[in-house]
């Protein structure tokens, strides 16, 4: 019997082990397991193990300690047991996106440290309580997106101090935008049924945020705060169209819309960047972007002088009646030339004839898709102030684009030379950019993009980079504007590169003007571009694949999205601070797979390497390159 008591006597003390922490909040989360529906995402979730070491489906961990749940696309239901998830004391990151979640919002509010509240993509309704963050003084970010949430945006989210990511797009939240202390860096209220004056702090901000309020006013937004209705925008986002307003044209009016197609798109010279009208969630400026079919248009010949040329000859100097007579001239609108013959040989009458959608402008210049009538589907860019050489030396480097073979790089089909401009004609990507898929896109092609898929676009855009180094090893910029607006992708998800190689064509100052490669540091604290620089591009595009955030530097004086380059570099070097800069996306899928993870912090420190703001202590292409294809499934 003497036995009995050291037992008892032993039970206190063997709460202070730190493995009993573990079973105890391992029962706090069987507990909220029982609360869901359909849960056999969480089949890892079992009794007598341990959350941490058993490695629980979307449990996220430092040093034994619970410190995240990424519960993403698992397909749960039901309810969300808030004092189960009260008793774990170290979690700081909650994340219940793309599920089945409907009714209230669950009182999270009890959860006092919490730093991220990720919600999007489930069926939450009704109105939130004004003080419903008052007692979340460490958030960080919110993401309420994608709900069918009621009533006014509370209050006491503007009294988060620490917020840097509010997004509560497409709901029906109502009133007045809330009075904020301090700006954010990720911000977008659209698509609800707000109203009244834009708050003076958010005035710099890109509209898109703030669309599809048709009660807003103020700036970013053009609609002044009058009862007195402001003439629309000259040329009105692509994303406003409705699918069914379709305009069918023909004979003089045709011509009508050539000519104000034409000018609205010279009119938008004095853009400086391909993203001065982009938010989180919209492009504009791409070729390959879905756009609404009612903006289509009938291209019909008539409307240009000597659009009856024949279809050129692939290795043709000029069109098939003798435009190349022009040679040493401006150059007429009668000539297209072909470099390259693989989808067939056309005109520029056949593009004059062609159904057209208008894809929007970019430091460029701008763009349209045609669909030519005998099925071919291209893109056409209408290029800006690519006047540094004569038509020779032009006719020779798109010659030499048009002999280009990769499967990761976009080769032109055909040009057409004018002093004033020029058009550059490619093959259409249907699948759209990867800015698209991942910012603009919330539809399948978003959902695909798991782990294996973004290793896959890495790994081919530094495959696509590697043949450009080869191919132009002695330019100083051999792509010069990559970023993820110029990487397209097939229908696998294999990337493929464009706009590549266009330093030589275009003036100092008008590549400073246009080209990615001059908002770097380099160009910015350095005055100087080198190879080095697209390494630094490469860096921004790995980290934008790897954290799913918008970088800031894409946009017009960096205003709105993340500086990806200082979150990343702030970060504490430690594994739990590493796996949290990850997208949740893929980072709660890959929760119980270390060597996923692995992968993906090992990309990471490549695009934080890439991105070091001195070119010398820079690694160059072909290192990253190596270490990018060092990594495996």
């Amino acid at each position: 019997m003497a036995a009995v008591p050291s037992l008892l006597f032993l039970i206190p003390l063997f709460y202070f082990i730190p493995f009993s922490h573990s079973l105890s909040e391992g029962d706090s989360l069987l507990k909220l397991k029982n609360s869901f529906t359909q849960t056999n995402a969480l089949a890892s979730w079992v009794p007598n193990s341990s959350p941490c070491s058993s490695r629980w489906a979307g449990v996220m961990c430092f040093d034994g300690i619970i410190t995240g749940l990424h519960l993403t696309n698992m397909g749960l239901s039901g309810k969300i047991d808030i004092d189960a998830l009260n008793q774990i004391s170290g979690l700081r990151t909650i994340s219940f996106m793309n599920n089945n979640f409907s009714g209230p919002i669950p009182e999270f509010s009890k959860l006092g440290v919490l730093k991220s509240l990720l919600l999007s993509g489930n069926a939450f309704s009704g109105d939130i309580p004004s003080d419903f963050f008052s007692h979340l003084n460490s958030l960080k970010k919110v993401w309420l997106n994608e709900n069918q949430f009621t009533g006014n945006v509370p209050e006491s989210l503007g009294q988060l101090t620490h917020l840097i990511e509010l997004h509560l797009e497409n709901n029906q939240f109502t009133g007045s935008i809330p009075v904020f202390k301090q700006s954010i860096n990720s911000l977008d209220l659209s698509n609800n049924k707000l109203e009244g004056e834009i708050p003076a702090i958010f005035s710099s901000y890109n509209a898109s945020a703030f669309a599809g309020n048709n009660g807003l006013c103020g700036k970013p937004l053009d609609t002044v705060c009058s009862t007195v209705p402001t003439q629309s925008p000259a040329l009105p986002a692509t994303e406003n169209y409705s699918n069914d307003n379709k305009l069918v044209v023909g004979g003089v009016v045709a011509a009508m819309v050539i000519v104000l197609i034409y000018a609205l798109l010279s009119s938008k010279n004095n853009i400086e960047d391909d993203f001065s009208q982009l938010g989180r969630e919209t492009t504009d400026d791409v070729v390959e972007v879905h756009v609404p079919s009612s903006n289509r248009r009938n291209l019909d010949s008539s409307t240009q002088k000597g659009s009856d040329s024949k279809r050129s000859a692939s290795g043709g100097g000029g069109g098939g009646d003798g435009g190349d007579s022009q040679h040493g001239k401006s150059g007429s609108m009668t000539d297209l030339i072909m470099v390259n013959d693989e989808k067939g040989t056309f005109g520029l009458s056949d593009l004059m004839k062609a159904a057209a959608e208008v894809l929007g402008n970019g430091g460029l210049g701008s763009a349209y898709k045609a669909v030519m009538s005998f099925g071919l589907s291209v893109a056409v860019k209408r290029m800006r102030e690519m006047n540094r050489l004569g038509r020779d030396g032009f006719d020779a480097e798109m010659r030499r684009f048009g002999g280009l073979r990769h499967r990761n790089i976009l080769t032109p089909l055909a040009y057409h030379y004018r002093r004033e401009e020029k058009l550059l004609v490619s093959e259409y990507i249907p699948k759209g950019s990867l800015l698209y898929v991942m910012h603009g896109d919330r539809g399948t092609s978003h959902a695909e993009l798991n782990w294996p898929t973004r290793l896959k676009i890495i790994q081919g855009i530094a495959r696509g980079m590697g043949f450009l180094y080869t191919e132009f090893s002695n330019y100083d910029l051999p792509h010069g504007n990559l970023k993820s607006s110029n990487v397209l992708l097939n229908h696998d998800h294999e990337p493929v590169l464009s706009d590549y190689a266009f330093h030589p064509l275009m003036s100092p100052t008008n590549a400073a003007q246009s080209m990615f490669a001059y908002k770097t540091p380099d160009y910015v604290k350095y005055q100087r571009v080198s190879q080095k620089t697209d390494v630094y591009c490469l860096g921004i595009l790995i980290l934008e694949i790897l954290t799913g955030k918008f970088p800031s530097q894409y946009l017009n004086k960096g205003k709105g999205g993340i500086d990806i380059v200082q979150w990343v570099s702030s970060a504490d070097k430690t594994v739990e601070r590493e796996t949290e800069l990850l997208d949740p996306e893929i980072a709660s899928g890959n929760a119980a797979n270390s060597n996923a993870v692995n992968q993906m912090i090992e990309l990471l420190h490549v695009g934080a390497d890439c991105v070091e703001s001195n070119p010398q202590e820079r690694i160059d292409m072909k290192e990253a390159i190596r270490r990018i294809e060092e990594v495996q499934v």
